[in-house]
């Protein structure tokens, strides 16, 4: 982590993107809070974004599965970011996947503007397919930290977020109810016909 330990305090002079990618249930809402808790131990200015359509959890607090959880602003478009951003040093944003591709910039001007965005999203659907506007942040972003869970049918490094569930519409919020972790191997055995 060459930002967290190295520029904790040169924030402002030094603004660049932070992207914590992977699939459902791999720890990514839980390094995201991690960063922004040693963000605000640092006394560093922090404003954390969320969608407005996850609700999962909680309306106004980012939740990890884990249950740890801290307070956010909702927002329904990705410009409203930088309307609510201006006095921030540390800007989070949690399940990126959900919003809408202006993101990129959103996140790119913030940094130019010397802030430091950490960003956490699914980088794939259920379908394998790159999420929203996740693949472009991970290709702008300074840093990439791609996390994983672990396959329910294997034990090995899962990478895939697989519905169980009959839907397929991209965008379903969900739990282990809806989604599995699975591993390469794992996800083609269950979707080879």
């Amino acid at each position: 982590m060459i930002f967290e330990e190295d520029n904790l305090n040169e924030t402002r002079t030094t603004g660049h993107i932070e992207v914590i990618c992977g699939s459902m249930f791999s720890g990514k809402t839980e390094e995201l809070l991690r960063r922004l808790r040693r963000a605000k131990i640092a006394n560093q200015s922090v404003e954390i974004f969320k969608p407005s359509i996850d609700i999962r959890y909680s309306e106004e607090e980012v939740v990890s599965h884990d249950k740890n959880s801290i307070q956010s602003t909702p927002v329904e478009h990705s410009s409203n970011i930088l309307l609510l951003s201006s006095e921030s040093q540390v800007v989070g944003i949690d399940e990126a996947q959900f919003f809408d591709e202006g993101l990129v910039d959103v996140c790119q001007r913030l940094a130019d503007q010397g802030i430091r965005v950490i960003v956490a999203g699914l980088d794939m659907d259920f379908k394998r397919i790159p999420f929203g506007p996740m693949p472009a942040l991970c290709a702008i972003a300074e840093e990439v930290t791609k996390v994983h869970a672990i396959c329910v049918k294997c034990g090995r490094l899962a990478s895939y977020s697989d519905r169980i569930v009959e839907n397929d519409k991209q965008v379903m919020l969900g739990e282990l109810e809806e989604y599995q972790p699975l591993c390469r191997n794992c996800y083609k055995k269950r979707h080879t016909h």
